[in-house]
């Protein structure tokens, strides 16, 4: 573990000093810089994997807190003036222009938007972003005499008894209720600061800073909205249509939100793995039989304890594949409580994994920081590849029910997506609002894509924070759009997958192996895929889903 800036400033100062005098010296300085920066954030990443498994452990905190307030500060002035040596360089004009344009492109986008004055407001960020994961972390509550998380008391919300479900939905909800005021004052908080560094960055708002800070050279913020438009027309009646099929399934006059995971009576939940071990086993096997390497990656994984699988108190909330730009093996963090929905995000986090793996050859650590928009195909495709394998998690009887489960989640997660996304454009397009305000936004966007079959009533008082869920607004603001491209760009790698299994998985590692070194209407061309999310191409897809859940799922 890094200790302190004393330690690293001669590295930095040797970059900055060096001399370039010829294009094999550029070369070398840009293999120096990688790895130095490679080191430095997998130390960086480490200190948030160990403090997201252990909130309460205040040591690990105050390591987190130390790298981003003392440490990472100190790095971004050089960081600049290394970009700034690197554009300016008469040998860079020599580099491979192919292999190099996007990442050049992100550097001349760095150099512009830097300023000295938010370096210590983006460090202020990056600690108070992780307050979100602490105060959620401790969310319990007490179901059958027993005190559950959060993430653990959702397997009630699948027991055939309604009374059970009722019973367990509404302890979440008034557990949620008690922080709410917390998680709203330091919604606002993030939001003052954030619209602080837009403003010091020469923008009006943070919303059109951070698309230039994410590289979204590719698509605009009206795209977005067309999405949102698409998503409300061709999207909801098909989501419709899935909750009026479950109100006729478990034969009930109204269906209730504790009702939408629910079977009937009589019917056990799916229960894919009993523990962590077994879910990690059955991966792996599941990964062989799609291709070997890909077992082989979740296997090396497992042999360097790369894995931290199952809910518990005191753990933050979510799931993810921490990439490990030095070692090359990355992380991958779940709150896993013996559900269906745990085994999505194991394959989806195991998608993320072989990305990184196929990624990690490249030589520079910036080719490897691949788009969101390509991430989340590799992980979307892999919970839709898998599903031909399933029959190592579940009897034939209940592989059916799994299936359409994955295919209804495939079609009923867009409007959660345009949800969250329409959310954050109006937050930090008005961010003095009052909170009022923003409970009123809220409701009237999720009013907006919420499914009419769903009786909400007598639940007024917990809707207007639904949104205080989301992690993704606390610590990565923004990103959310990308789960909607690229569940489109999956949708067109499985519609390849069934008419040509091994192409489809070429396709799928060819594009992947990029990195970050394409464009990503280029990286979607090399998966064979077209970079669009117009209606049309929307409106296809969910016709060609909703066709393969009645045909493969009835």
């Amino acid at each position: 573990m890094l200790t302190d800036w004393k330690g690293l400033e001669p590295w930095y100062l040797d970059l900055e000093q060096r001399k370039l005098d010829s294009r094999e010296a550029l070369e070398k300085w840009l293999r120096d810089m990688s790895e130095l920066e490679a080191v430095i954030n997998e130390d960086a990443s480490w200190r948030q994997i160990r403090m997201t498994c252990d909130t309460e452990n205040k040591a690990l905190e105050d390591a987190f807190t130390y790298f981003f307030m003392e440490i990472q500060p100190k790095i971004q002035p050089f960081a600049d003036r290394l970009n700034r040596k690197l554009v300016e360089c008469p040998y860079t004009s020599e580099l491979d222009q192919y292999q190099y344009f996007t990442y050049l492109r992100s550097v001349r986008k760095r150099i512009e938007l830097f300023q000295e004055e938010n370096i210590p407001l983006q460090a202020e960020l990056s600690v108070l972003a992780q307050q979100y994961g602490q105060i959620a972390g401790k969310m319990t509550v007490t179901l059958d005499g027993k005190e559950f998380t959060l993430q653990q008391a959702a397997k009630f919300l699948e027991n055939p008894q309604r009374n059970v479900r009722e019973d367990a939905y509404m302890k979440i909800q008034e557990r949620r209720m008690q922080d709410k005021e917390t998680l709203d004052n330091l919604y606002s908080e993030l939001i003052k600061r954030r619209h602080q560094v837009a403003l010091n960055a020469g923008f009006t708002n943070y919303r059109d800073y951070k698309f230039e800070e994410l590289g979204r050279f590719d698509y605009t913020k009206e795209d977005c909205f067309r999405f949102h438009d698409a998503v409300r027309e061709y999207v909801l009646p098909l989501v419709n249509r899935i909750n009026e099929a479950k109100k006729k399934k478990l034969g009930v006059d109204t269906l209730r939100p504790w009702d939408t995971e629910a079977e009937p009576a009589g019917t056990e939940p799916l229960r894919p793995f009993k523990d962590a071990g077994e879910l990690i086993t059955k991966t792996i096997d599941c990964f062989d039989e799609l291709k070997p390497f890909f077992g082989d990656c979740l296997r090396t994984m497992k042999s360097m304890g790369r894995f931290d699988l199952e809910s518990r108190k005191g753990k933050a909330p979510g799931g993810y594949n921490c990439p490990l730009a030095e070692t090359g093996a990355p992380f991958i963090f779940m709150n896993a409580a013996g559900q269906m929905g745990d085994l999505t995000t194991m394959v989806h986090e195991g998608g993320h994994a072989i990305h990184s793996f196929l990624a990690h050859p490249l030589e520079l650590s910036a080719f490897k920081e691949y788009p969101m928009e390509i991430a989340e195909v590799a992980s979307m495709s892999m919970e839709l590849f898998s599903m031909d394998h399933w029959d190592l998690f579940f009897t034939k009887n209940d592989l059916a029910r799994a299936r359409r489960h994955q295919l209804e989640r495939v079609i009923t997660i867009f409007p959660w997506i345009a949800t969250i996304d329409k959310f954050q454009h109006w937050v930090y397009e008005n961010p003095n609002h009052t909170l009022e305000e923003r409970r009123e936004k809220w409701m009237e966007i999720l009013q907006e894509f919420s499914s009419q079959v769903i009786d909400w009533q007598g639940l007024e008082q917990y809707r207007p924070y639904g949104w205080q869920r989301q992690l993704h607004l606390y610590e990565v603001p923004f990103y959310y759009i990308e789960y909607g491209i690229a569940q489109l760009g999956a949708i067109g790698l499985w519609k390849q997958y069934k008419e040509n299994k091994e192409k489809a998985l070429n396709n799928y590692m060819a594009a992947l192996s990029l990195g970050g070194t394409r464009t990503l209407p280029e990286l979607y061309d090399a998966a064979e895929l077209g970079f669009n999310f117009s209606k049309e191409h929307i409106k296809q897809l969910m016709e060609f889903v909703s066709t393969e859940l009645e045909k493969n799922c009835s």
